[in-house]
Formats: C-alpha cells, sequence, structure tokens
C-alpha cells in the first residue's frame, strides 16, 4: 500500500519535460501545467530563435485513465521572412496505464493525441514505459506522429521518435538526470526525403508542496540542418 500511495504523490509531478513517465493522475485530481521551449541555432548563426508556448490542463479521470487538455499552443519566431507572435493549434491528450512501474515488472502506458489549428490536424501515439529502482527512474517512449497541414492539409509530414530518460532523486524535493531524443521526420511520409536527428542533455526537477519545475536542455548531436541546434524547455505546474 505504501509503494501505492508514493506512486499517487509522483503522478503529475514531471522529471522529465521531453519523456512521459507511465504513472497517470490520481481521480479526481486537476493539474495546471505551463510549458516554454526555446529552440535556436549555433551561437554564430542567429537567423533562428523561437520560443514554443504551451498551456495545458490535466485531469484524472480513473485510477488508470488521464485526460488533457492543451488550451493554446502558440510561439513567437524570430527567422529570416517570419517575426512575431503566432496561435498553432489546441490539443487534446489521453494516457492509459497498464501497468505499475514500482509493484510490476515494467510499467507500461499508452497515449492518444490530437492536434487541431488553422488548416492544421495532428495525431500523435506513444508506446510509455517506466521503472522505478527506487530514487532513480527510467523511462522509454517510443512515438509515431503524423501531421496534415496546409491548403486543404495537403502538405503531410510524419515522424518517428524514441526517447529515453533517466532520473535521480537527491531528495524528495530535488532530482536531476539526463534525456536522449532520437527522431526521423518523413517529408511528405517518403523514406527518401527523411532526416534524422539525435539530441541529448541534462534535466533537473524541483518539487515544492503540489508545485514543481523541471529544466531540460538538449544539445543536436548530428548536423541536420532544418533542426535546432540547442533547444531548452521548461515545464512548471502545480496541482489543484
Amino acid at each position: 500500500m505504501s509503494l501505492l500511495c508514493a506512486c499517487s504523490c509522483l503522478a503529475g509531478v514531471r522529471h522529465f519535460t521531453y519523456v512521459y513517465e507511465a504513472i497517470t493522475s490520481p481521480p479526481g485530481s486537476f493539474d495546471l501545467e505551463n510549458w516554454i521551449t526555446w529552440r535556436t541555432h549555433a551561437p554564430n548563426d542567429r537567423d533562428f530563435d523561437q520560443i514554443d508556448l504551451r498551456h495545458e490542463l490535466e485531469f484524472g479521470i480513473t485510477d488508470n485513465l488521464q485526460a488533457a487538455i492543451y488550451v493554446a499552443d502558440w510561439n513567437y519566431q524570430n527567422a529570416i521572412g517570419s517575426d512575431g507572435f503566432s496561435y498553432s493549434d489546441s490539443a487534446i491528450e489521453l494516457i492509459y496505464n497498464l501497468t505499475n512501474p514500482v509493484i510490476d515488472p515494467l510499467g507500461l502506458s499508452i497515449y492518444q493525441q490530437y492536434s487541431f489549428g488553422e488548416r492544421f490536424f495532428a495525431w500523435e501515439s506513444k508506446v510509455i514505459a517506466q521503472k522505478n529502482f527506487g530514487p532513480l527512474i527510467l523511462a522509454y517512449n517510443a512515438t509515431l506522429e503524423s501531421v496534415w497541414e496546409g491548403k486543404d492539409l495537403r502538405n503531410r509530414e510524419g515522424e518517428v521518435q524514441q526517447a529515453l530518460g533517466a532520473s535521480y532523486e537527491i531528495s524528495p524535493r530535488f532530482s536531476t538526470g539526463l534525456e536522449l531524443v532520437h527522431e526521423t521526420v518523413f517529408a511528405d511520409w517518403r523514406v527518401d526525403e527523411s532526416a534524422t536527428s539525435f539530441f541529448v542533455g541534462p534535466n533537473i526537477s524541483l518539487r515544492r508542496g503540489t508545485a514543481f519545475i523541471t529544466l531540460t536542455a538538449l544539445a543536436q548531436a548530428t548536423r541536420v540542418v532544418d533542426e535546432p541546434d540547442f533547444q531548452m524547455r521548461t515545464i512548471f505546474g502545480i496541482a489543484f
């Protein structure tokens, strides 16, 4: 019983920002989260800077089902030919937990997201795996995403992503670790028009009461021109 209580306390608290965890929020819970992601190219190449913002409301529906509403995803971009704020999309998200990462050999959850915007539609599916070894948390995500946008949603793009995270809880209020993201983007879902990139970097998470803040800084280890050389994501949230 104490292990289950510990899992419930950790639900809603993020140890990672690019990797999802398998534990879902308890029924009746309500969380507010705000995301800020900064993306840029190398210091000597200032033709691209973008800040993405997300406002998320998260609900615990049952012991195993969690839902979320992305009220708005919007961004500020400073790039050649594009400068200023713009609205991107809104979304709904569902996560269903199958097994527990503490009491079962492996924690598993399935994830589905649908995003809607002006001349924009996307769906994203994930398999989330997690295992806790005392203060050490290991998590893995396998993601498949498809995007339709433009006039009559004719422009298509697909993405296959794998993400791995490790986080060590130094104290109940502080943890630190590492995140790795490997992604392949397919223009028009064509293998001959794909680009693969790899990102790696540290994370930290601070918690106090029902509030938390988690930050990850990722550097691109590959040389894909269309992807940022550096990105930093911060998620801060509070449970009500």
